[in-house]
């Protein structure tokens, strides 16, 4: 078994990949700012990716290193994620860690992408830049309790008695499971196989924002909600739209919306062969979400 250091190992993928990664026997190093307040699974160990002097002690000994940590509800977010993609490959490196994980974010190649999708492109390249194998793994929207995406979808469905959508809410988009990431996430540790090799992963249906808003609000409240679209298309109007129903922090919402604009759909499913296993359906995730919200842990 491996020796893994989790970034953001306090954050919502982070948190569940930790104990994920100790079932399969691997020991496991949570990296956090604040080790002494840890009180999770695994070994808590102080890091901080936008502080380079924090990382090589963290590093020390690591077999593999996931990468989950970004500065989304930052307005500079992309100067510093960069910097700190940076210094984390080339502290990797000089640890002599075999293997990067990283969970980016789906879209072709071909599309004019959102700052938020190329802030998360520059950090594949930037995190191998100092010789080290990155694994990527790509997602669009990962539904689960405690996600930022979810919170948004939850309280929209909860608080309109009809979805009133903006323009973007018609483009396609493939949610997933957290659970599935993470079974992703945790199925590609030091596989020979993955070593530097981009990976796509989605969950089992393809659909349009407003259509995961509807079949959401269909699990919630037991039918089918009214939708109407509003002639909201600008990131600056919707972020504000977006703070007002739900409470989400009008920064990161704006750096989400950016995104949904464009079509982000799996290409490719050779994850399936490296990682066997169908996943969940959108209503499977939304169900799997809600029974976390209820529950005392979730």
């Amino acid at each position: 078994m491996s020796t893994v250091l989790v970034t953001g190992a306090t954050g919502f993928v982070g948190a569940r990949l930790v104990p994920a990664l100790l079932e399969q026997g691997h020991e496991v190093r949570a990296m956090t700012r604040r080790p002494d307040d840890y009180t999770g699974p695994g070994k808590p160990v102080r890091g901080d990716v936008h502080d380079p002097g924090t990382l090589g002690e963290a590093l020390v000994g690591v077999d593999v290193a996931f990468y989950l940590v970004h500065s989304l509800g930052d307005e500079d977010f992309e100067r510093k994620d960069a910097d700190a993609a940076r210094s984390f490959g080339l502290a990797a490196a000089a640890s002599g860690v075999r293997q990067i994980v990283y969970l980016g974010g789906l879209g072709s190649e071909d599309e004019d992408l959102s700052p938020h999708l190329r802030s998360r492109r520059e950090v594949e390249k930037l995190l191998g830049e100092s010789g080290v194998p990155v694994t990527v793994l790509r997602a669009a929207i990962v539904v689960g309790s405690g996600g930022v995406s979810w919170e948004m979808t939850r309280q929209l469905v909860k608080n309109l008695p009809a979805m009133v959508v903006p323009r973007w809410a018609s483009t396609r988009t493939q949610p997933i499971a957290i659970a599935d990431v993470v079974r992703y996430l945790a199925g590609v540790v030091d596989r020979e196989e993955a070593l530097g090799r981009v990976f796509e992963v989605g969950g089992g249906d393809q659909l349009t924002y407003a259509e995961m808003l509807s079949r959401a609000g269909k699990v919630m409240h037991g039918r089918p909600l009214p939708i109407v679209q509003v002639p909201l298309g600008t990131p600056f109007l919707s972020q504000y739209w977006i703070k007002l129903v739900t409470g989400v922090d009008a920064t990161t919402a704006a750096n989400l919306i950016e995104s949904m604009g464009i079509e982000v759909l799996v290409s490719e499913h050779s994850i399936r062969d490296l990682v066997p296993g169908e996943p969940m359906t959108y209503v499977e995730a939304v169900e799997q979400a809600l029974a976390e919200d209820r529950s005392p842990a979730g």
